[in-house]
């Protein structure tokens, strides 16, 4: 596969990765006021969102340490601006 093509790939490999990881997140805190055990929520929830990511990493790594290292850069440029979101005026999300 083309080297610029790979990269790419990896790059939106590790934002998907982040919007998986960090909606998850996001669903499990909007949950957590009405849940019976909240700890085991947070908890499972935690230990699933890190094992699918790692899996998902480790799939990407599988093309080199350049590819994990776009992987990378993808999951936490979508956490940049997902904090920028949030402390922007106009968050716009409920």
């Amino acid at each position: 596969m083309n080297e610029s093509l790979t990269m790419a790939l990896s790059l939106a490999s590790g934002i998907f990765l982040g919007i998986f990881y960090f909606g998850g997140l996001w669903l499990t805190l909007k949950r957590l006021s009405e849940s019976r055990q909240p700890a085991l929520l947070t908890l499972a929830s935690f230990l699933m969102r890190s094992a699918l990511c790692l899996f998902g990493f480790y799939l990407v790594a599988g093309h080199g340490l350049e590819a994990l290292a776009f992987c990378l850069a993808g999951f936490v440029a979508l956490k940049f601006a997902l904090i920028y979101r949030m402390n922007s005026p106009h968050k716009g999300v409920d």
